[in-house]
């Protein structure tokens, strides 16, 4: 309706308006030079999102004649949303000049207004803030929760490697209120607040080093919301309901939302509903051996809790400087596992933990694991130590935190057991497209836990029609290797999903265990991580066939009054004040001529020529000798 108020008013038809827009939006949009080659082109999807759709991720992938995209997260939300308009960049960037390149917004876009609860939307752009005032009344605790990192973990070719946004909250008078530059060990900020009186409030947004880029994307969502800060114990025995204490805000009558029985061992996700609303979600594990709580005190080997092993002990370090000790009885030789799961369950602890025989001396002790399987998490502080005990007698498992923080937050899951050999899998990409008949290589990762060393065999499971993969062995020891699967001559229309596995005998079982795709990506120049993925889609296309264009040029009529044949068009002549041109001598190259009508074709093909000047521009280039 509006695009019809405005062709009226202007004089034009609706179609030449639609046309005027589009052109003005591609120029606007497009970066003809950009900084980098990731934000190169300009894709625009339509997402229909169904009534009854749960809240939370989904992946997004792009698939294109010749392959499928990286997967980005798309969020479904559950509150009013708004988005700020496209950030529009200059048509040449020049790295670590982008400040220079970017155009600035507007002045009447530097602040919007909105209403709780809602959820925002936004680019930053370099040297940038973007403001959002709102009203609240007193007494309301707010939840302003970013999302940033979480929805575009790594960027490849940015320093140091993804947007870190910075949260700020101030009063109707500008004086700041409550700041976050991050939530625990999470660089997206979250700000919990209880408005202390009835008025205008404004949160802010901006990059910490004042950066901004197109992908420098963010969601916060802001109100009166049910958010969990910890939940205790941090697990439980599988095949029972979870039912953990939850701690946060808003959730006064708020239900744990259910988890089927036949839940396999492993990290689930748990959630809550309050009023209509859920809550973050925070990982909860299932395992199969006996547990228990710890018990205070429990602070020296005097007052050790004694356990009987195997066992999982659930506990808490509640005081600064506190360390919970656990004794029970070994025998020579015996092998020991004693692993932590704090912080890749969402705990802010920091583990340290030491073995120790009943005469204090230290025997072991850990306090950072490297676990390839943990995902984007940049700091691997879960603490895990493997040993075998020197004699009979009892022994003592101490845990505290390395910077002797402490809280009700600060839960852990302690194994003490034997050793369970197992293994993980993650192939990476997780995508490909390859032409016909022709193979592709995937790298698969093994991940060996408490001392697996046994080679695994890696397969295609349950292949499509035409693929086809010879079985790979993953050496004793080895944790890497190629494996190649080859197509057939029929394409595919639609992705279709793949799935390695990898069998190995564990003991005397043999054991299948699926790979999980994932995206290598770099932190930093030299950190690497394996962000899993959900699937693995591959396509087969035919090389020889071209995409269909979006937009098919008009079969050119000749003029009436044309003759039979095309007259010679008259000499090129030099345009007065210049040089004339060389006898015989064409004023373009057949090169430069068809260059020419392929820049026209991409153009029509695109929406922003019409019939009448792509026909005329191209019979220019044709009556060119």
């Amino acid at each position: 309706m509006e695009a019809e108020k405005t062709a009226a008013a202007a004089g034009v038809d609706q179609a030449t308006q639609s046309l005027i827009e589009h052109i003005e939006r591609h120029v606007l949009e497009a970066v003809q030079a950009p900084a980098c080659a990731s934000i190169t082109n300009l894709v625009l999807i339509e997402v229909t999102i169904a009534p009854d759709a749960l809240p939370g991720p989904r992946e997004l992938r792009l698939v294109t004649a010749r392959g499928v995209s990286n997967p980005l997260q798309f969020h479904v939300g559950q509150l009013p949303e708004s988005s700020r308009k496209p950030m529009i960049a200059a048509s040449l960037q020049v790295l670590g000049k982008e400040a220079a390149a970017l155009r600035k917004r507007p002045p009447e876009e530097a602040e919007v207004r909105i209403t709780l609860p809602c959820t925002v939307n936004g680019q930053m752009a370099s040297g940038e803030v973007n403001s959002y005032r709102f009203h609240a009344e007193k007494g309301q605790r707010l939840v302003i929760a970013t999302q940033a990192r979480q929805l575009i973990p790594y960027l490849a070719d940015a320093v140091p490697g993804w947007f870190q946004p910075v949260l700020a909250l101030y009063d109707s008078n500008g004086k700041e209120l409550a700041y976050a530059d991050d939530y625990r060990f999470h660089p997206d900020p979250v700000l919990l607040y209880q408005a202390p009186a009835d008025g205008e409030y404004v949160f802010a947004i901006r990059d910490g080093l004042y950066r901004g880029r197109e992908d420098f994307v963010y969601r916060i969502s802001a109100g009166e919301l049910p958010f969990v800060t910890s939940l205790f114990p941090l697990g439980g025995p599988v095949g029972t309901a979870p039912s953990p204490a939850l701690s946060g805000c808003g959730l006064a009558g708020a239900k744990l939302d259910p988890t089927p029985a036949t839940t396999r061992p492993g990290i689930v996700m748990l959630a809550t509903s309050n009023k209509g609303l859920a809550s973050n979600r925070l990982p909860f594990m299932l395992d199969t051996l006996p547990e228990l709580l710890d018990t205070e005190p429990n602070d020296t080997t005097a007052t050790a809790q004694k356990v009987t092993l195997p066992v999982i002990i659930n506990g808490r370090i509640e005081r600064p400087g506190d360390w919970d000790v656990f004794q029970f009885t070994g025998h020579a030789n015996d092998p020991l596992v004693v692993e932590v799961q704090a912080r890749r369950l969402d705990s802010p602890l920091d583990s340290v933990i030491k073995l120790t025989d009943a005469d204090g001396k230290v025997l072991a002790c850990n306090d950072d694991c490297e676990d390839l399987t943990s995902g984007i998490h940049t700091h691997h502080a879960d603490s895990q130590l493997m040993t075998n005990l020197p004699a009979d007698g009892n022994y003592f498992v101490h845990i505290g935190d390395t910077a002797q923080h402490s809280g009700e937050d600060y839960g852990y899951r302690l194994r003490i057991s034997a050793p369970q050999p197992d293994f993980e899998l993650r192939v990476v990409p997780s995508s490909v497209g390859l032409a016909l008949k022709s193979a592709a290589t995937l790298s698969v990762y093994a991940v060996r836990k408490d001392g697996f060393t046994g080679p695994i065999k890696l397969l295609l499971k349950n292949p499509p029609p035409e693929f086809t993969a010879a079985p790979v062995l993953i050496a004793e020891n080895q944790t890497l290797a190629k494996f190649t699967f080859k197509c057939g001559p029929t394409p595919t229309s639609v992705p279709v999903q793949l799935v390695v596995a990898g069998t190995a005998m564990l003991g005397t079982l043999q054991a299948e265990r699926e790979a999980v795709p994932a995206e290598d990506r770099m932190q930093a120049f030299l950190w690497r991580h394996l962000v899993p993925a959900t699937d693995l889609p591959v396509l087969v296309y035919d090389p020889k066939l071209q995409p269909q264009p979006k937009r098919v040029a008009p079969v050119r009529p000749p003029p009436a009054d044309a003759p039979a044949t095309a007259a010679t068009p008259p000499p090129a002549t030099a345009a007065p004040g210049t040089n004339p041109l060389p006898a015989g001598k064409p004023k373009f190259t057949k090169q430069q001529i068809a260059g020419r009508l392929r820049q026209l074709k991409l153009l029509y093909e695109d929406g922003l020529l019409t019939d009448a000047f792509y026909n005329a521009k191209v019979t220019e280039c044709e009556a060119v000798p």
